[in-house]
């Protein structure tokens, strides 16, 4: 089923029940729509945007702030047959440029946030059609609010089928430029079944919706409600107290958080900035989180708070649509620090160079195979045809299935650290190093050594209110490493992550191979 008639199946059949709720962190204000009024507002949008030529296989660029608005435009846009393409939040001008040439859109769909950034390039870009979401509209744009109230709510007839392609996806760019990944309804779908199994989501759930919407992590969770009509709130902006208000007012079930957010919720309740029973959680049944490596000490400590509250680990990529491939499963809370089985109905080997399965203990790269692997990186043969082989993904991970036959997560292929010959794997050292309690976030770089090949580098990041020293780390480190896995330098600082969580390390190796070298 396309995820357009999943949408309107849900207005059919739960036409006054709420599905939408919009909160915004430090602030009361609240928004909510029923499942009959979203998917008449993507009707209107629909038919808007193919009054103004917009076409099945057209693609149509979508810049805008989580909202949701967001998601209104978001299904207008593939009720048309037309490619959406959500765009970073944090792209710059150049980066929307680069993206806005490669899909060959004439048509976007902009937030007022971004009014300055396009306004700086828009002289640069082919799009003949601006629709603005926001007061005070542009010369030359229309007006997101006066489509909605000028466009019938009539659903639009266009045949879409299942291997359609819906979504031109941009990754986040951490590894050069941005790659875009072509989805298809069949991924979507494969995505909302899979999640839909794996957390036992139902109409009654309440889906705490935090990560930005461009990104296929938390709207594919999502998914897992939104396939039999379950609410999502929808809050914007990251505030552990925030969360908590969202939660316990809203009657929030599912939570899907990333590392920093977890991290720093368990910071203020350790500090008594935060305290539980200030709140009603008891509606709250799973907390799950995914995007990067989990440190176990993290959810360790979840426990210790939230004892009898559900926790699963997900691991996926924008590439396979994203989470679900991978998972640990609510019941296996007892292999905390692996990654779990195949989801449902995926398949998962361990691979050597030349694509062969390596025996069980052995380390090699993870390929998965199943409905939600995309159809190619756009208009990137080469590349397509080095990540997707004979229907498997290869993911660019290193993982093993070790004696429990879990498979277990090592590290990036291209961050793991050669050196003197030894192979070290940075999410290794960093979960040993995250167990010293005043670490509050760690990435590991290899950088260039004449000797060495690369030696380890750890960048710290201090909890607050805490004091560490180099000597303390070093000390922590030789009681707990083997010596060359140890780090050869300590560097304090903030620790990057992009939007979706992950640790920005091309950047950290460019800072700091400078600072050390010199």
């Amino acid at each position: 089923m396309n995820i357009a008639e999943m949408l309107a199946r849900n207005a059919r059949v739960y036409p006054d029940d709420v599905a939408l709720i919009q909160r915004i962190a430090g602030q009361d204000t609240r928004e909510e729509i029923t499942w009959k009024e979203f998917d008449n507002r993507s009707n209107q949008i629909a038919a808007a945007l193919m009054a103004r030529g917009v076409r099945k296989g057209d693609k149509v660029i979508h810049l805008m702030m989580n909202s949701i608005n967001w998601l209104v435009a978001y299904f207008g846009i593939i009720k048309t047959g037309a490619w959406a393409v959500p765009l970073n939040f944090r792209f710059t001008g150049k980066d929307i440029k680069y993206c806005v040439d490669v899909a060959e859109a004439r048509t976007m769909i902009v937030g007022k946030e971004f009014n300055d950034t396009v306004s700086g390039i828009r002289s640069e870009l082919p799009i003949e059609k601006y629709i603005y979401v926001g007061d005070d509209t542009p010369t030359g744009m229309e007006n997101f609010n006066k489509l909605l109230a000028e466009s019938s709510v009539q659903p639009v007839e266009v045949e879409i089928n299942d291997w359609d392609p819906c979504g031109l996806y941009f990754t986040s760019g951490t590894t050069g430029q941005p790659k875009p990944i072509l989805l298809t309804h069949k991924n979507m779908e494969c995505a909302a079944i899979t999640e839909n199994r794996h957390h036992y989501q139902t109409h009654e759930d309440n889906f705490i919706l935090i990560p930005p919407l461009y990104h296929t992590g938390g709207k594919m969770h999502w998914f897992g409600s939104f396939i039999v009509g379950g609410r999502a709130t929808i809050l914007i902006g990251v505030d552990p107290k925030a969360i908590f208000k969202t939660i316990s007012e809203e009657k929030g079930t599912v939570v899907f958080l990333l590392v920093p957010w977890a991290q720093d919720i368990l910071t203020a309740l350790d500090r008594g900035d935060l305290k539980i029973a200030d709140y009603d959680l008891s509606h709250w049944r799973l907390m799950h989180m995914g995007a990067q490596p989990i440190p176990p000490s993290l959810v360790k400590h979840w426990k210790e708070y939230f004892p009898s509250m559900q926790y699963d680990t997900n691991y996926g990529l924008s590439e396979s649509t994203g989470p679900g491939c991978i998972h640990l499963g609510i019941e296996n809370e007892n292999k905390i620090g692996a990654l779990g089985k195949p989801g449902f109905n995926w398949e998962v080997r361990i691979v050597d160079d030349k694509g062969n399965d390596v025996r069980q203990g052995e380390i090699g790269e993870i390929a998965v195979k199943g409905n939600g692997v995309m159809t190619e990186y756009y208009k990137n043969p080469e590349k397509t045809a080095e990540t997707l082989r004979e229907g498997w993904l290869f993911t660019g991970d290193m993982g093993q299935i070790r004696d429990d036959c879990f498979i277990y997560m090592v590290d990036r292929k291209k961050d793991v650290i050669i050196t003197g010959g030894e192979n070290i794997y940075p999410v290794e050292v960093e979960e040993v190093i995250l167990r010293q309690t005043k670490v509050n976030d760690v990435a590991l770089i290899g950088i260039p050594d004449d000797r060495l090949g690369e030696v380890a580098v750890a960048i710290v990041e201090i909890k607050p209110g805490e004091s560490l020293t180099k000597a303390e780390l070093e000390n922590f480190c030789e009681q707990n490493l083997p010596r060359y896995k140890r780090p050869r330098y300590f560097i304090f600082d903030k620790v990057p992550r992009n939007p979706t969580g992950k640790i920005e390390k091309p950047k950290l190796r460019e800072k700091y191979k400078r600072a050390i070298l010199q």
